[in-house]
């Protein structure tokens, strides 16, 4: 089965995360979308979320690469959600490696002429439930 258009649509918007290209990654949202930034904390509209991306790339010295493990895309009704490993890794405090693995949802809204926009963006997945 050929792969879904958002698996490169995904791995475009990380490369933009991990080159610190914010200004091109707000292209892959819409205007009214929503960013999860952590339990507790969601941020909305694309100022907001670039604001967030920026302070988060501060946070970890720029350091910050963002790629893909297994994804699954759900469409219907001009939607679509994405379940997938999201692998972050970055330097900590102390310029020790840090790797942490992820099972991020996202929802994408298909526009008029067939370009995706991501509405919800929630690299946490159910973790924002808590433990199980």
């Amino acid at each position: 089965m050929p792969a879904h258009p958002l698996e490169q649509l995904i791995k475009a918007a990380d490369a933009a995360i991990t080159a610190g290209d914010f200004d091109a990654l707000m292209e892959f949202y819409a205007d009214d979308a929503s960013l999860v930034v952590k339990p507790g904390l969601t941020v909305r509209g694309k100022e907001q979320i670039r604001q967030a991306f920026v302070r988060i790339a501060d946070f970890v010295g720029h350091t910050l690469v963002v790629t893909q493990g297994r994804m699954e895309v759900l469409e219907g009704a001009g939607n679509a959600l994405v379940i997938m490993e999201s692998v972050l890794d970055y330097a900590g405090e102390n310029g020790e490696p840090v790797h942490v693995r992820r099972r991020a949802t996202y929802v994408f809204r298909q526009e008029l002429h067939g370009r995706w926009l991501c509405v919800i963006d929630n690299s946490y997945g159910t973790d924002l439930l808590g433990p199980a």
